[in-house]
């Protein structure tokens, strides 16, 4: 006999088996004892919480011999038939495959005209629903609308908006959350005992974890653990099949990183390399530890950990890293998960980001650096005395006297900007044309933006000497020193997105971003 997948082999069989979606099974067990049964069903939720469980069991329902029931006999002809898929009055139909308003006509607008022949109703369960094309929906359209009374449509999706609201309309909506970590191990256990297999609390946790709230995903993922498990399964092979970062190696680096601790660093990556994890595992395992610290330090429950150490480490490693550089690394982490995918030595790039990130100044954020220069007073240097500017930069102010003392007093001079990086130029007023307010408030948040990428990024470098041109209303342009930096930025358009969201969190509004190669004469304090 071919083997069976733990997902088939447990599928539920009543609704008294179906987990994590009691909300579901109340109201439709409720329209089943008072008779209001519905013409179209559509089930919407992630993938591997139960629609096309509950599809099946709704059909048993409904062809029940005795008349639709909310309690069908399991072990009956017509539903056992319809468990494995070989009832001829329960069409099931895979929208991915059948998408074409040929298989419609086929198989659902021809077929409604015959009356069922073992069955009350005729079934059609419509799998991924969404993945119809545009004519194949409007072919369904009529049908499912005012369908004979002896049909029923029951229609499942991951992507409820890619349905026509032409057809959402016209059924009755039932949205699937994803399981809870505590239903997802509760279900690993039943499962565990009925395969005869011995586990570890804290691994059916990791599996649950991972499983993001799929219940099919978890019996996939606790079926690969058990392949190569010899004796009761453990968190050590749970993480090694499965290419998971212990969280030991994960508390170790998260606490290096905020002690600006570089050889702890690079000792627990070169140990993660050697076991051979991929530099994503890292970033997908911290994530997910992250994710529990800042849940421990906030006491937000996370769900069953049966472990007693685990759950200590938990808390120690959360008061050590404390609130504040937590929510920073979750932050940073997002950013990395986010980038890595474009990075060819992903390796090394790594290691660059969790060094840069040690050693920044957690004092110098984009936010702190924005605020200074935006409390700092913008006007424009003096229009009659363009060559004054530069030296104003240098030297001493020049003294002046006033007309009406006689007595000299130092010129006024703009305060400077502090955070404002020496490698960023400022912007240089000239006789005709004075700097814009708005323009030069815009430029000081730019350069304290650009002093705020990390070091090792190659934007950053390619921004070096660069000037906001003008403001005009959300657009922001920007000079570049040379054509080559702007034409890098194009080639990538997540490089420029990745600036622009940069400016967006700095300024806290939505801004467009044109970059150009500059014109204007950059004016540089450091020379």
């Amino acid at each position: 006999m071919a083997h069976l997948a733990l997902y088939r082999k447990y599928r539920s069989q009543t609704f008294n088996e179906l987990v994590g979606q009691e909300h579901v099974v109340r109201t439709l067990r409720n329209g089943l004892s008072s008779g209001r049964i519905s013409h179209a069903y559509l089930f919407t939720g992630p993938r591997g919480t139960g629609k096309t469980s509950t599809a099946r069991l709704l059909a048993k329902c409904l062809c029940s011999e005795g008349g639709p029931t909310p309690d069908p006999d399991p072990n009956s002809e017509i539903s056992q038939a319809i468990a494995i898929g070989a009832c001829v009055d329960v069409v099931e139909m895979d929208a991915a495959s059948e998408s074409g308003v040929d298989d419609i006509r086929t198989a659902i607008v021809e077929a409604v005209e015959y009356k069922p022949m073992m069955c009350p109703y005729k079934i059609f369960i419509i799998d991924e629903v969404h993945d119809l094309s545009a004519k194949a929906f409007d072919a369904l359209l009529k049908t499912i609308e005012e369908p004979p009374p002896h049909v029923v449509f029951i229609l499942a999706t991951t992507e409820y908006s890619k349905v026509p609201a032409t057809i959402r309309s016209r059924c009755q909506k039932f949205e699937f959350h994803r399981g809870s970590l505590a239903d997802l191990v509760d279900r690993l256990k039943v499962v565990a005992a009925a395969e005869g297999a011995e586990a570890e609390p804290a691994a059916l946790t990791a599996i649950a974890r991972m499983a993001d709230g799929g219940f099919r995903d978890a019996l996939s993922l606790f079926e690969q653990v058990l392949l190569t498990a010899d004796g009761p399964v453990t968190l050590l092979q749970v993480q090694q099949q499965l290419g998971l970062v212990s969280d030991e190696l994960i508390d170790a680096l998260l606490i290096a990183t905020s002690n600006r601790d570089i050889p702890t660093i690079l000792t627990v990556l070169e140990t993660v390399a050697r076991s051979g994890r991929d530099p994503r595992a890292v970033l997908d395992s911290m994530m997910y530890r992250l994710a529990d610290l800042t849940r421990s330090i906030y006491n937000v429950d996370i769900g069953k950990l049966d472990d007693a150490a685990q759950e200590a480490g938990l808390h120690e490693t959360a008061a050590k890293l404390g609130p504040e550089r937590l929510l920073a690394l979750r932050g940073w982490a997002g950013e990395a998960y986010r980038d890595i995918r474009d990075i060819s030595l992903p390796g090394l790039w790594l290691e660059s980001r969790l060094i840069a990130e040690a050693t920044r100044d957690p004092n110098l954020t984009t936010h702190r650096a924005v605020a200074q220069a935006s409390a700092a007073p913008v006007t424009p240097k003096p229009a009659a005395t363009p060559k004054v500017a530069e030296t104003a930069l240098r030297e001493p102010p020049i003294a002046s006297t006033s007309a009406a003392s006689g007595v000299s007093e130092p010129a006024r001079a703009k305060p400077p900007v502090e955070g404002t990086p020496a490698s960023t130029p400022a912007l240089e007023a000239t006789p005709n044309e004075p700097v814009n307010p708005e323009v030069a408030e815009m430029h000081a948040v730019w350069m304290a933006m650009v002093e705020a990428l990390p070091p090792n990024i190659a934007a950053r470098m390619r921004l070096h000497g660069s000037i906001v041109d003008s403001v005009q209303a959300d657009k922001v342009v920007v000079s570049l020193q040379g054509q080559m930096h702007v034409d890098w930025f194009n080639e990538k358009p997540q490089r420029i997105g990745y600036i622009t969201s940069q400016l967006n969190a700095a300024t806290g509004k939505e801004h467009r971003l044109e970059l150009r190669a500059g014109k204007k004469k950059h004016l540089d304090p450091s020379k």
